[in-house]
């Protein structure tokens, strides 16, 4: 008993320091005195003002490359995170998402702890919440934000067949959808128009958005305006169907989601009750279920005869929810 309380009391420190570094930002006084020197570096022309400047970044960037190496070796791959990062089209970095995750799975697991469980178990489920729950909520936010860009896409692309065809450059019209359209579609379009300003070409701009987004329909865009300045032709004119087929994409989207929501529904109570009712029990009453946890040496691999079933009847859920959500997955 005393091993769990020293364990608990550890745990509960560590998720406190974490939320602490975490919520804590920098000091208001470094931050402006920090502001003050690039700004004076900035508008200074002395060679010992562009000298400090310079060492200031290369500090800087070596700072940012050695929190990327601590993140490197606990992240398997940083990369695929970073990029799932920026589509959220948050400022969330790799070092807040990992304190996040390990909040979670100490916060949970001292949860656990304290209602009984073992320290073993309580230890599985945190891990697996912590490195669950934030994937999903950055899938969810990406998702979300995605479809925001989709519904309003459209509305860009008339913008801009309006905007050629009265005669404006398709640079000034990507800048004119930037401050005109809101949401997800204004800030990517404002993307753009910035780094068409600081030197890249159009079809390098259009693309790395393209790759970031993920999304079928900036890429029929992108694809548009590639075949447009190989081939030529009326522009506007291409965008305006383009436009009209997006449109129709989404209606039949909408149709299709329409009809198979009862379906859906159906699938999600099904499929959420049994694991939904198998925690509460183990979190009002933990001994009802503490023989499922308990191997047993003389069954099949160390396993008792509940766990067996168990272990079937969530292979069978398993098969169940892969057929049933093919079933209503169609590609448009």
């Amino acid at each position: 008993m005393d091993g769990k309380i020293i364990l608990m009391a550890i745990l509960l420190t560590t998720l406190l320091g974490m939320a602490v570094m975490a919520f804590a930002g920098p000091s208001p006084d470094k931050a402006s005195k920090r502001r003050l020197a690039t700004i004076r570096g900035r508008h200074s022309d002395s060679a010992e003002s562009i000298l400090e400047a310079r060492m200031r970044k290369a500090i800087s960037n070596r700072s940012t490359t050695a929190d990327m190496k601590m993140l490197t070796s606990l992240i398997p791959n940083p990369e695929m995170l970073t990029k799932r990062l920026k589509m959220t089209g948050k400022k969330w970095t790799l070092n807040g998402y990992m304190i996040s995750c390990a909040c979670i799975a100490l916060g949970l697991t001292a949860l656990l702890m304290l209602r009984g469980f073992p320290p073993l178990l309580a230890a599985f489920v945190g891990l697996a919440a912590g490195l669950g729950l934030p994937h999903w909520w950055v899938g969810r936010t990406i998702a979300k934000r995605v479809q925001k860009f989709t519904a309003k896409f459209p509305d860009a692309l008339e913008l801009l067949t309006r905007g050629l065809r009265s005669g404006l450059p398709i640079a000034e019209t990507l800048g004119i959808v930037s401050s005109e359209i809101p949401g997800p579609v204004g800030e990517e379009f404002k993307l753009i128009t910035e780094r068409i300003k600081i030197g890249r070409t159009m079809d390098q701009a259009l693309q790395e958005t393209a790759d970031r987004l993920g999304t079928a329909e900036f890429q029929f865009f992108v694809i548009t305006l590639s075949i447009q300045r190989e081939t030529g032709g009326n522009l506007a004119e291409t965008l305006s169907n383009l436009a009209t087929v997006l449109r129709q994409r989404a209606q039949m989207k909408l149709k299709i989601r329409a009809m198979s929501s009862e379906s859906k529904a159906s699938a999600y109570i099904i499929g959420a009750l049994p694991p939904l009712v198998f925690v509460m029990i183990c979190y009002i009453n933990f001994n009802y279920m503490a023989p499922f946890f308990t191997p047993d040496p003389a069954g099949l691999f160390g396993l008792s005869l509940m766990q067996v079933i168990g272990i079937g009847g969530m292979c069978w859920m398993g098969i169940g929810a892969f057929i049933m959500a093919q079933m209503v997955n169609f590609e448009i």
